[in-house]
This record gives structure tokens, sequence and C-alpha cells, in this order.
């Protein structure tokens, strides 16, 4: 008999120590601070950031984060200003051309996640031995003029001793979020797209 109630308790006692674990993390969940962010590109690039999220790195540090893709940093600018989203990743640029606007409730940036730019040149064609100055003469659909992958494709350009205004074509008519395909569509024989490693500096922005 004394067994029998020793048993007992032993299971109740952990029966009650797993419901309190299972009531705790259920707490835990409640109390998480929900985060929206928007990202201008999905990329391997930012694979630590997914790795965070999908290992729970955030909600050890008290954050339910909301992941969105918003293509384009004027898009995902608009969306923090709207409030559909608490924070931007995005390049800098964005946070200044607000600014500069006279927005009262402008963007501030605050954190700096890399230091090179994601975007990298294909070719129409397959060019054994590439260098920059296989771009002297060609159309090469760059991105939004004002936006960051232009600025650093014209920044490497220039670097590489190439005129991007005498010297080739860049098409800065197309949307960050259209560039693949109208590329694939037959347009330029050059772009500059997303997934690799450059020059560019991507920052978070936040609502002042």
């Amino acid at each position: 008999m004394k067994k029998k109630i020793i048993s007992i308790t032993f299971i109740l006692i952990i029966f009650a120590l797993a419901c309190g674990v299972l009531f705790n993390n259920r707490n835990n969940k409640k109390d998480l601070i929900k985060v929206k962010v928007a990202e201008v590109a999905h990329s391997i690039f930012y694979a630590p950031q997914y790795a965070a999220i999908s290992e729970g790195f955030f909600e050890d540090e008290g954050l339910d984060i909301e992941l969105s893709l918003t293509p384009g940093a004027d898009k995902v600018t608009a969306s923090v200003l709207s409030g559909d989203v608490d924070i931007a990743f995005c390049g800098s640029e964005a946070t200044i051309y607000v600014y500069n606007g006279g927005e009262k409730d402008y963007l501030k940036t605050f954190a700096q996640l890399t230091q090179k730019d994601g975007s990298f040149i294909v070719s129409r064609k397959k060019i054994d031995n590439f260098t920059v100055d296989d771009l002297k003469g060609k159309y090469i659909i760059g991105g939004r003029i004002g936006g960051m992958p232009e600025m650093t494709l014209e920044w490497s350009l220039k670097k590489a001793g190439i005129d991007p205004k005498k010297d080739l074509t860049i098409d800065t008519s197309v949307s960050f979020a259209a560039m693949g395909g109208a590329f694939i569509g037959g347009t330029g024989d050059f772009v500059a797209l997303f997934d690799n490693l450059d020059l560019k500096e991507n920052y978070l922005a936040i609502k002042n």
C-alpha cells in the first residue's frame, strides 16, 4: 500500500511538472512582442535572419517576428510609413529620401546588417573570363534610379574606369521586383540581380 501511494505521488508530481512546462510555454507565447518586418528581397544572402526566425532565437529574446516580402525600397518604406509594418529592411537611401522630402514622421536608420551588396551581374550570353570592360557598349537593366542597387552599379563602373553615362546604357525604368522578368522577356544584354556579394550596405529602418 505504501509503495502504491509513493508511486501515485511520483506520477502526480511528474504530471504537475509537465503541465507546468506546457502552461509556461503557452504563457511565453502570449507574452511575446510581435514585430512586423518587411524585407526588400528574399535571398540566400539573408540566410542568418531566416535561421534565427526558424530556430526560435528571436522568441528567446521575447520577440515574435512576422516577416513579409515587399520588393523595392520604395515599397518597404511606404509600408513603414503607413504603419503596416514596424521595421523595413532595405538600402539606407530610403531614409534619406523621406527625410529630404520633409516628412515629419520620417524613418530612422538604426542598424547596419550587411557590408556588401547582394546583387550580381547576369549575362544573356556566356562570356568566358568576364571583365567589367565587357559591359561597354551594352544594355544593362540596372534598377530604379536613385535606388541602392543602381547607385552601387554606377559606383562599381566608375571605379573600374567606365563612364556609366557614355560607355553603356543603363535602364533605370524597371522596378526592382520586375527586373528579372524583364530580362527573361528579352530586355537587355545584362541585368543586375540579387543573390551574391558586392558593395552595398543594407540597414534596418524604423519610423522615428
